[in-house]
């Protein structure tokens, strides 16, 4: 089993930045001590479908964007310390949405979210105008 606590989400003007933290806890490591899990961050708005934000491959090797969050969003993670995080520069009021980390078996397809199984609670992100 794996356990995915996200932090970091809160109330900020357009324009402005935030640093989202995802912290992974369980087996996240093979027995070689190579990571398990590509991770990605999801964002669901009221009324609107889950949608892909961003990935990052077992390694930290490739990462992903959504075209929406391309060039403003970073997503980065530290496999020593078992987190994945996610900076958001240039926020626009469309970029409210709860936030969601997720993980899944490393290979395979990345963007979908019907190939993550392991989510965490969320995290609210508001943009004001």
């Amino acid at each position: 089993q794996v356990q995915l606590v996200e932090s970091g989400g809160g109330l900020v003007q357009a324009g402005g930045s935030l640093r989202l933290s995802c912290a992974a806890s369980g087996r996240t490591f093979s027995s070689s001590g190579i990571p398990m899990f590509d991770m990605a961050w999801f964002r669901q708005a009221p009324g609107k479908e889950r949608e892909f934000v961003s990935a990052i491959t077992w390694n930290g090797g490739r990462t992903y964007y959504a075209d929406s969050v391309k060039g403003r969003f970073t997503i980065s993670r530290d496999n020593a310390k078992n987190t994945v995080d996610l900076q958001m520069n240039s926020l626009k009021v469309e970029d409210t949405a709860v936030y969601y980390c997720a993980a899944k078996t490393r290979g395979g397809g990345i963007v979908q979210k019907s190939e993550y199984y392991y989510w965490g609670q969320g995290t609210q992100v508001t943009v004001s105008s």
